[in-house]
C-alpha cells in the first residue's frame, strides 16, 4: 500500500503519484554537485573533448586554448567527480572520459542541448 500525502491544498493534479516516486534528498545533492562540476564552461569544454579522444594535459590546453596549470585544475574536478580517468604511460599522465553509464549519459546531453553531433572517427560512445 503506498503512502498517503496531506498537501495544504491536495489539489487533485498528480502531485501523489509524483510524491510516491521522489527521490531522496541526497540523491538531488549527488545529482547537484555533478551538475556543479560541469557547471563551469571551461570544464564542460575538456569534458567534451575527453568524450572524445585520449590526451595529456598540455595538449588538451593546446586544444582548449588554456594554460596547463588551468586545465591540470580543472582535470582534477572532472577526475574527482568520476566523470574522466587517467592513466600513465612513461613520464606522461593521458586523461579520458570514464567508461561510466553516467559519463555517457552527460556525454549525449551536452551534445543534445547543444545540437552537436560527435566528431567522426574514434571517441568514446
Amino acid at each position: 500500500m503506498s503512502k498517503a500525502f496531506d498537501l495544504p491544498h491536495g489539489h487533485d493534479h498528480g502531485a501523489q503519484a509524483v510524491m510516491e516516486r521522489m527521490p531522496a534528498p541526497e540523491d538531488f545533492r549527488t545529482v547537484a554537485a555533478l551538475m556543479k562540476h560541469l557547471g563551469d564552461p571551461s570544464r564542460l569544454r575538456i569534458f567534451w573533448v575527453l568524450c572524445h579522444v585520449e590526451e595529456c594535459v598540455t595538449d588538451v590546453a593546446a586544444m582548449t586554448e588554456m594554460s596547463s596549470p588551468a586545465v591540470s585544475h580543472h582535470l582534477r574536478i572532472l577526475k574527482d567527480s568520476g566523470l574522466i580517468v587517467s592513466r600513465r604511460e612513461g613520464k606522461e599522465m593521458y586523461y579520458r572520459a570514464a567508461d561510466s553509464d553516467l559519463a555517457q549519459k552527460l556525454h549525449h546531453a551536452v551534445e543534445e542541448i547543444m545540437q552537436i553531433s560527435c566528431p567522426k572517427g574514434d571517441h568514446h560512445d
